[in-house]
């Protein structure tokens, strides 16, 4: 999503957020000037592909790409193509501070500007997916990822008893180490260009 401001929970947090905001700024300038995009995005693809297979899953949640982040949409129109009765979904910002809403996407769905100028799917149906695609703006070894502050994915995540598989989509490059914040929830899996772990 867009970025957006965590919430200050006093003096004592300002030092770590203003370092988690040079980090955010610091690889989305490594993000913005990777070389070899194109190659690394079919990597990405290659190894997204083949895991989604693998995990069964029959409704997926992804993202409209924003500020260089992989683009799915190519891997989840063949993944819609791949069997009857699969649903694809993009989320929907209902307001902020709430989980997200996901709502029916495929390549004809007709888009509409959505919070912070996202475009989102212009109404259609509600879809709860079984799989999330959730950017990375940076992520850790031990899967969890920095996005960009405003807390969506990890309140989306919370809220649902029967939690998604979450699948972290990021750079190899933007691997850091990370200390996990208390509300902070790992992916089950990580893919970049190297592979999926």
């Amino acid at each position: 999503m867009q970025p957006e401001q965590a919430p200050d929970n006093g003096a004592e947090n300002l030092p770590f957020l203003e370092e988690r905001r040079a980090l955010r700024r610091r690889l989305l300038a490594l993000r913005a000037g990777l070389p070899d995009r194109a190659n690394a995005d079919a990597r990405i693809g290659a190894a997204l592909a083949p895991l989604l297979e693998r995990l069964g899953a029959r409704r997926v949640g992804f993202y409209w790409p924003i500020q260089g982040e992989f683009d799915a949409r190519a891997v989840i129109a063949q993944w819609l193509d791949g069997m009857p009765g699969r649903q694809a979904a993009l989320p929907v910002v209902s307001r902020p501070g709430t989980p997200l809403d996901f709502h029916a996407w495929t390549p004809e769905t007709t888009m509409r500007a959505g919070h912070y100028d996202i475009p989102v799917p212009d109404g259609t149906e509600a879809v709860l997916p079984d799989a999330l695609l959730i950017p990375c703006v940076g992520f850790s070894r031990d899967k969890f990822r920095l996005g960009y502050g405003g807390g969506f994915y990890d309140r989306t995540l919370a809220a649902r008893a029967d939690t998604p598989v979450a699948i972290g989509i990021g750079f190899a490059a933007c691997e850091i180490p990370l200390q996990a914040q208390p509300h902070d929830l790992p992916m089950d899996w990580i893919v970049t260009e190297g592979g999926a772990f």
